[in-house]
């Protein structure tokens, strides 16, 4: 669901307006003075509900999922005296309505784990029962309060866990099982690091028990990645609120989660996708900015790196006789010999536009290796391309810089190595020229040995 233009709602083409909202408000006040146990005032009854619907509403249609709404609204309730074994029944048969009125595949679950949540933020809140009462029954359906509100818990369609301030899981759902892709008994006392990766246990540590379980209250959200039964990572996405305990019960985490492994993996396509040349696959101007950048903000005093600043010889000659299609395979071609000519070498190859590549020589660079890598790369082209039933010839030309890191501009570095190539152009192509921005000194040009 997402906000509409016209102070309503809009769920997947079906309208939710303020009045519909308004009348879901008075719904549930009325189903709950007519359950609950002892008397309550009534003044205000009508905003307060209609500002838990507004906060559940919002957080169902919240693009990063906070159950921890569920929580607060339970606790509203009690706090507002609306108490008695029906409440929680009662309010999860209303609220429901939430859900048919969208067609957003993400509702259902995602109400199923705020009315649980409502179900643990009001139990959390209320007295607890003396021990000769029975725990009450919900006359509609012949269960406890508590029996029916595990019925939600355990079939909510997202992951649902609750745990001590130590760490250990106390109770968890199906969801939970199911994406660990073990029984729900096995998870009950074990710590959350048994499943979490040994590389992000350090960061639950601090974000979870050495702030959150400190400060005592809030909510804080990580997404980690979370070892399966088979020994493979998924990544999942938690908010995790503090509850604290009433009448003798100890504080507890409420977990809600789901499985976005496929949403990293699309951010991880995407992110690649952003930073590689879609032609020849080789990392593209951003990626490469990006990583002269990092160079230069890990750079130490003394630190040189290399450019070479690589263009194909004649290239709009062949576009202009065989066509963009052969032009085209002659780049890919010319990109993988290049890239193949340095491997081993840790020079970072990337196509920056048209016929134009770099390579990347991080530190230590000196002028000597900047030299061996650019002859590496001439050599690359020595044997004709074939492409289809021709042998074409081609030669690149190199402008090389060499200079030091600390302090230097990624696009300054480009620049210098891009008037570099224009020098060997202009002697001859087919050769390379070496610059040393420290000493303001040129060497070359350097024909193909």
């Amino acid at each position: 669901m997402r906000r509409g233009a016209v102070g309503g709602l809009t769920c997947e083409g079906v309208a939710v307006n303020r009045i519909d909202l308004d009348v879901l408000a008075d719904s549930w006040r009325r189903e709950l003075l007519a359950v609950t146990s002892e008397p309550v005032p009534r003044s205000d009854l009508q905003v307060l509900f209609s500002r838990l619907v507004e906060e559940l509403v919002a957080a169902l249609e919240s693009e990063q999922f906070d159950a921890s709404v569920g929580v607060r609204v339970g606790v509203a309730l009690v706090a507002a005296g609306l108490t008695g074994p029906e409440v929680p029944s009662t309010s999860a048969q209303v609220l429901y309505q939430l859900a048919e009125r969208s067609a957003d595949a993400r509702t259902g679950p995602r109400l199923a784990a705020l009315l649980a949540a409502v179900g643990q933020g009001y139990a959390a809140q209320s007295r607890r029962p003396r021990p000769e009462q029975r725990p009450a029954e919900d006359t509609a359906s012949g269960l406890t309060t508590d029996q029916r509100f595990r019925v939600v818990f355990d079939n909510a369609g997202i992951a649902i866990a609750i745990g001590d301030t130590d760490g250990t899981l106390l109770d968890v759902n199906r969801g939970l099982a199911e994406m660990i892709g073990v029984p729900i008994e096995t998870l009950r006392g074990v710590s959350v690091y048994d499943f979490a990766h040994p590389n992000d246990r350090e960061g639950i540590r601090t974000l979870v028990y050495d702030k959150l379980v400190p400060a005592g209250e809030g909510t804080v959200k990580l997404e980690q990645r979370m070892r399966r039964s088979d020994g493979s990572y998924g990544w999942a996405s938690f908010a995790i609120t503090f509850v604290k305990g009433v009448d003798g019960q100890g504080n507890y985490l409420l977990a809600v989660g789901e499985d976005v492994t496929e949403q990293h993996r699309m951010r991880e396509e995407l992110h690649r996708q952003a930073r590689h040349d879609p032609l020849t696959g080789l990392p593209n101007r951003r990626h490469l900015i990006e990583r002269i950048d990092t160079m230069i903000a890990d750079a130490r005093a003394g630190d040189r790196a290399g450019l070479c600043f690589v263009d194909i010889d004649r290239f709009k000659n062949v576009n202009d006789r065989y066509g963009h299609g052969t032009g085209d395979q002659i780049l890919t071609a010319v990109a993988a010999r290049l890239q193949e000519s340095v491997r081993g070498t840790g020079c970072l190859i990337a196509r920056i536009g048209g016929d134009e590549f770099v390579g990347l020589v991080p530190p230590p660079a000196s002028d000597h290796r900047v030299a061996t890598v650019a002859n590496s790369l001439l050599e690359a082209l020595i044997d004709p391309i074939t492409v289809g039933d021709r042998r074409l010839q081609m030669s690149i030309s190199i402008g090389a810089v060499v200079t030091t890191v600390a302090g230097a501009d990624a696009e300054s570095l480009l620049d210098a190595a891009d008037t570099g190539l224009y020098r060997a152009k202009a002697d001859g192509k087919g050769r390379w020229v070496l610059h040393i921005l420290d000493t303001d000194s040129t060497r070359g040009p350097q024909p193909v040995p």
